[in-house]
């Protein structure tokens, strides 16, 4: 869950260098998505993902996935920086524009992981219709979210370093989940969620409260640096 947590910010974070058009375009490739795979999301189930999951040839495979994903936004990010500090050759101008209108490998499974959570909580409602519904309400709510973080982060290079720094720690978890293909610690059927959504409304109130916190600073050296 957390790493799915980090490639979906970091897609976000990667959207902020777009405009609107190429925000938009790239929102309707999870609408799409979610669209076209209801059918074949009916028809999983909770006990064939957990067999998956402990299946260590797959683990093994999504580990290079991830490995792929990382490479790709971890070059973007070098690339970017390079670009805002001087300039680009055509050769790294090129592979810069590939890899900002590359969505990632690994945002699919999280997309057709909620879509499976959406169907298992909407029993009884057409398949169609939740995963339309999923992809309207993804294309309504990622450029939201990628507009907020770029309001929340106005400076470009704070973003990048940011994305930067949540691609490393997901390279490093998914060494430490996929490790001999099987995980570190014993797996538990249970989740211990309010434990889960205490720490992640601490990190949210935390980084809200940096992030004002900084403006306000920034704000008063501007004015400090006017009046001189």
């Amino acid at each position: 869950m957390i790493i799915m947590l980090m490639v979906s910010f970091s897609f976000l974070l990667k959207l902020t260098y777009h405009r609107l058009p190429g925000i938009l375009i790239l929102s309707l490739i999870p609408l799409i998505f979610l669209g076209l795979t209801h059918e074949y999301a009916a028809m999983q189930s909770k006990t064939q993902i957990a067999q998956w999951l402990e299946q260590p040839a797959l683990m093994l495979d999504t580990s290079v996935l991830l490995t792929v994903d990382v490479a790709f936004q971890i070059a973007f990010c070098i690339l970017m920086g390079k670009k805002i500090c001087g300039t680009l050759s055509r050769r790294e101008s090129l592979f810069l524009t590939v890899a900002l209108w590359f969505p990632g490998l690994l945002i699919f499974p999280v997309l057709f992981s909620l879509l499976v959570e959406a169907v298992f909580a909407l029993p009884g409602t057409d398949f169609a219709t939740i995963g339309w519904g999923c992809g309207i309400a993804a294309f309504i709510l990622i450029p939201a979210l990628a507009f907020g973080l770029r309001y929340l982060l106005p400076e470009s290079d704070l973003r990048l370093e940011l994305m930067f720094l949540v691609n490393l720690i997901t390279a490093a978890l998914g060494i430490v989940a996929t490790v001999n293909g099987r995980t570190a610690a014993i797996g538990t059927d249970s989740v211990g969620w309010q434990a889960l959504v205490a720490i992640l409304a601490l990190l949210i109130i935390g980084t809200v409260a940096g992030l004002f916190l900084n403006r306000i600073l920034t704000a008063r050296k501007i004015k400090k640096l006017i009046k001189q």
